[in-house]
């Protein structure tokens, strides 16, 4: 190749570094292309999970279903289903199902023998499509050296047979066979999805939002799009008072205390005591909790009383703290949600709009009259312990910033763009301008790109005080605004679900990002295009996936939408959506070959899927084929790669012309 002059002298002098010579440079130069050359690894897509960590784990665990195949692929008939269901079991959960398998086993040195040959087999298929180096670094230390000599020992030499043979008699004799079960399975599983993306909201409804953030923070591989019921918990813990409300009165809401007080530590005694003390001759019948399958009986009826009082005082509280932000930025045009503020006390009436509504509570002891939006002392001083309270949980803090670690508004992977809700759309289905702070306008990209900017800024120590209080504000705009690219509504009428019974009232008018994906394919696809193409994603296979809106599967409501361009997979993994759904979730598998799209049945719990080899039932469809196998060059990946190779040939031909000095290394 000839020299490019074009190429800067000292990038090359610092790749010199870590390539200190000819030889060095021509070894990743082959490494490089040997790389381009693997299949394309499997990429998960997960949206709206919603603290559901128990059905959350063990999708993670069994890779919507690829282990499962791959086991049915390498077994075939060789083995009955039961026992490849045993297999898939302990893949998934090997040290429980190790405690039922010695408790029934007679021979359990025959038992392990069969079982870690099998192991080693699917093993061998996951791990066919990495590098070496790839699985070296996914692999156990303690057992590194054993993993490797029987991943890569042929085994249709005798001699090699016997050698692996005594490598797993060896483990078996020396008591190590449960340790290194569970180290292969947890490999296997490891290696089954290559990289993990997170379309939004970790948080709320469900009761282990904290587990799974606890999950997420030790994963190989991952990265998250942040969703509304994230940036709401974000807000919170950057100190913004409203999104602290709304975080406990939507856990609250849904008598789910465990992420709040067990996952974080957050004080809600001072709450309970003026919730008791102001509340206490209230019904608060609209408050009661909204109870699921697995808390229905954990509370006893005091409790439950209790929550509602706790409910209401702090849906008060919300609206005052609300009411604050939204005077204090008028550019955002939200002041007529000051609904405190259009309540007639005289006859009991709420304005909404140009209509006045019948108040169902008109229970407000801490609302006065002439100041309806102002704290009281009392809420003032509790305000104070809360925000207290999230501003010092250390782990809430630590989560938060693994989200901004691994997150941001958007992203595009492999010709596939990934956000949570919405992009703001005008009716014609071009791109919305929208005012992120006053006197800056933007759209598309650039705005969500902005928009992310604003969030990290919010955490920032080097951002000056009044923008940071308005990135603090932000926070609810996100979370409600209706141009917010996380909400895309009319309104949020939270206030009218709870206090008003007329249906009109509580109606949030979807955006035309909405409006536009459940017309016609042929306008779908034409807006899709638009967006796809604001973003810079090319090619002929490319989507949109998102979540946010649940989709209606038992009333016909399909999740690919646009001609195949726009893939949503809010399944409703959260209980308290499955009624509406008609499932329990969906995920996206993206292999070397086609996208998946798998719809989950509600998962039961651990302890039936060890005993009784339970997985998740689920439905695979196939939605979209790349016409041949992808392999790495393919991909983002595989051009960064083809870019180093291209950088490497331009230091060889500097270390064979002398403009750089070889050195031994």
């Amino acid at each position: 190749m000839k020299y490019d002059q074009n190429k800067d002298i000292h990038y090359l002098q610092l790749l010199s570094k870590s390539f200190p010579n000819a030889a060095a440079a021509s070894t990743e130069i082959i490494n490089l292309s040997a790389i381009l050359n693997l299949p394309k690894g499997t990429e998960h897509f997960l949206a709206d999970i919603h603290g559901e960590h128990e059905a959350f784990l063990h999708v993670l665990k069994n890779a919507s279903g690829r282990i499962s195949q791959k086991v049915n692929e390498i077994f075939g008939e060789y083995l009955p289903l039961s026992a490849k269901k045993e297999l898939c079991t302990l893949i998934y959960y090997p040290e429980k199902k190790l405690e039922l398998v010695k408790a029934r086993e007679e021979d359990l040195g025959d038992w392990y023998r069969m079982t870690l040959h099998q192991l080693v087999k699917v093993f061998r298929v996951i791990s066919s499509k990495y590098t070496r180096s790839k699985v070296r670094k996914s692999l156990p230390a303690e057992y590194s050296y054993i993993l490797e000599e029987l991943l890569h020992t042929r085994t249709d030499e005798a001699n090699k047979v016997a050698y692996v043979n005594v490598i797993i008699d060896t483990i078996i004799s020396t008591d190590s066979a449960d340790d290194f079960i569970t180290a292969l399975a947890n490999v296997i599983q490891r290696l089954a999805i290559d990289q993990l993306h997170i379309l939004g909201d970790v948080y709320d409804r469900g009761p282990g939002a904290h587990i799974i953030m606890d999950k997420l923070s030790q994963y190989h591989s991952w990265d998250i799009q942040w969703g509304n019921h994230d940036i709401l918990w974000m807000g919170a813990c950057a100190g913004n008072d409203a999104c602290i409300c709304n975080v406990i009165r939507l856990s609250l809401r849904y008598a789910n205390m465990l992420t709040l007080q067990e996952g974080y530590g957050i004080n809600l005694t001072p709450l309970a005591t003026f919730a008791m003390e102001t509340y206490g001759n209230d019904p608060c019948t609209a408050f009661r909790p909204i109870l699921n399958t697995e808390n229905k009986d954990r509370y006893d009826e005091k409790t439950l009383r209790l929550m509602a009082m706790m409910h209401k005082a702090i849906t008060v509280l919300q609206f005052k703290a609300e009411a604050r932000i939204y005077r204090r930025n008028p550019s955002w045009g939200m002041n007529d949600r000051c609904m405190l503020d259009h309540i007639d006390f005289s006859k009991g009436t709420c304005r909404v709009g140009d209509g006045e509504y019948k108040m169902l509570d008109m229970l407000f002891p801490t609302v006065g009259k002439d100041a309806p939006s102002e704290f009281t002392q009392e809420e003032e001083l509790l305000m104070e312990r809360l925000h207290h309270s999230f501003r010092v949980s250390e782990k809430l803090q630590r989560h938060i910033r693994t989200l901004l670690t691994h997150g941001c508004m958007y992203a595009v992977y492999n010709n596939n763009l990934l956000f949570h809700a919405s992009i703001p759309l005008n009716e014609d289905g071009s791109l919305r301008e929208v005012e992120l702070m006053p006197g800056v306008k933007c759209s598309g990209r650039l705005l969500l790109k902005r928009a992310g900017m604003l969030v990290r800024s919010a955490f920032a120590s080097d951002t000056p005080k009044d923008e940071k209080q308005y990135a603090k504000d932000y926070f609810l705009y996100l979370w409600c605004g209706p141009d917010s690219c996380l909400f895309d509504k009319s309104k949020m009428a939270t206030f009218e679900r709870y206090f008003l019974a007329e249906k009109e009232t509580h109606v949030e008018e979807k955006g035309w990002f909405f409006k536009l994906r459940d017309k016609d394919d042929v306008t779908a696809e034409r807006m899709a295009d638009t967006v796809l193409d604001a973003f810079g994603v090319t090619g002929d296979n490319r989507h949109i996936i998102n979540g946010h809106v649940p989709v209606h599967v038992k009333k016909g409501e399909s999740p690919i939408k646009a001609n195949g361009k726009l893939m949503v997979i809010d399944g409703g993994f959260a209980e308290p959506y499955h009624k509406e759904t008609g499932i329990a979730g969906y995920t996206l598998v993206y292999h070397s070959r086609e996208f998946e799209l798998v719809q989950h049945e509600p998962f039961t719990n651990v302890d039936d899927a060890v005993r009784e080899g339970r997985d998740i039932k689920s439905t695979t469809q196939i939605v979209a084929t790349t016409g041949h196998r992808l392999h790495v060059a393919d991909t983002d990946r595989g051009r960064e790669l083809q870019q180093q190779i291209e950088d490497l040939r331009a230091l060889l031909y500097a270390y064979r012309h002398g403009l750089i000095t070889e050195s031994k290394g």
